[in-house]
């Protein structure tokens, strides 16, 4: 397995998660969830497929849940009680990915979020989860410096962001879609979906880093 997805469960609870991760009627699954309060729940063997990514794709291949390992972490997800995720649940898992990655040999480059690969259906983890500070334990990829902002230039943004694995599609509408998951990841405070002189800047430099 080549990527490791991540996700929030959306969900109110942690018993309502496992209810419905457990449910073959629910038709979704993943490898593991982890709770607010750092407990860890194992629920599908790596080695076997969860269904935890639906229709996705990343670097050309939509084959994700055949070539994944999903992790959801407890939290209720875009809404009036989305929130940060707390440090016992981050510390968690840190340690999981640390051991996952070391095991499998994965890219911390492969670490990546539902919402990197189908972003025309979903946002989590979201902008409140903390990308750098995988990146600082190496877990994760995150660009070393601040670009400097460059013209925008759609047709070079597409193809930058294939590069970083995106799907890109000419319709404005996914190319938005594909735009606003990649700030969702780099540039948090907006993720808009507009191309802007900043997410030109970052998209210079952080695709020839994640190639």
């Amino acid at each position: 397995m080549g990527l490791i997805v991540l996700h929030y469960t959306g969900m109110a609870s942690a018993r309502a998660a496992l209810r419905r991760l457990c449910d073959p009627a629910a038709r979704v699954s993943a490898h593991y969830l982890i709770e607010e309060n750092g407990r860890l729940h194992r629920l599908v063997d790596e080695a076997r497929r969860a269904w935890h990514a639906g229709v996705s794709s990343w670097r050309g291949a939509s084959d994700v849940n055949d070539r994944s390992i999903g992790i959801e972490l407890v939290n209720p997800g875009h809404g009036p009680d989305y929130r940060p995720y707390p440090e016992d649940q981050m510390a968690a898992l840190e340690n999981l990915l640390a051991d996952i990655l070391a095991r499998r040999g994965i890219d911390p480059r492969r670490v990546v979020a539902h919402s990197d690969v189908a972003p025309m259906r979903k946002r989590d983890p979201g902008e409140l989860f903390d990308w750098p500070r995988l990146a600082r334990r190496g877990l994760a990829f995150a660009p070393r410096a601040a670009p400097s902002p460059r013209a925008p230039d759609r047709t070079a943004a597409r193809a930058l962001l294939g590069s970083c694995g995106y799907a890109v599609a000419p319709d404005e509408r996914r190319f938005a879609a594909g735009l606003a998951a990649f700030q969702r990841r780099f540039r948090p405070a907006r993720c808009d979906g507009r191309l802007d002189a900043e997410s030109m800047g970052l998209l210079h430099a952080i695709a020839p880093q994640m190639a």
